[in-house]
């Protein structure tokens, strides 16, 4: 098993380009490099039916979000707020990302 580099992190605002969900925006909850998919908040929602247990003695329904594949979601650039591809440069000695769009750094407080 590969580790894929991923073109967004935990934290970034994403857009869903592709499936049902699409047009959604929502924050990352988590990034899977190593199966190249990441969890956002709010999209694709499914429902599972659990048995009692410790964790949830009530049992029943649950809602939770399942993950996408990274190359369906782009990132949002905070400062122009479209949805946008990422370059990479160096500033400061540090790599980091900007946005193709306006040219603004992404990674700023990271």
């Amino acid at each position: 098993m590969s580790l894929v580099k991923l073109h967004v992190k935990k934290g970034d605002t994403v857009v869903v380009l592709a499936g049902k969900d699409k047009g959604k925006q929502g924050k990352i909850i988590t990034a899977m490099p190593a199966a190249g998919k990441v969890i956002v908040e709010g999209v694709n929602k499914v429902k599972r039916h659990s048995k009692p247990s410790l964790k949830t003695p009530q049992g029943g329904i649950i809602t939770k979000e399942m993950p996408l594949h990274a190359c369906k979601v782009q990132l949002v650039c905070p400062a122009c707020n479209k949805p946008t591809r990422t370059g990479h440069k160096q500033v400061n000695g540090k790599n980091v990302r900007f946005c193709k769009k306006c040219g603004e750094v992404v990674d700023q407080g990271k």
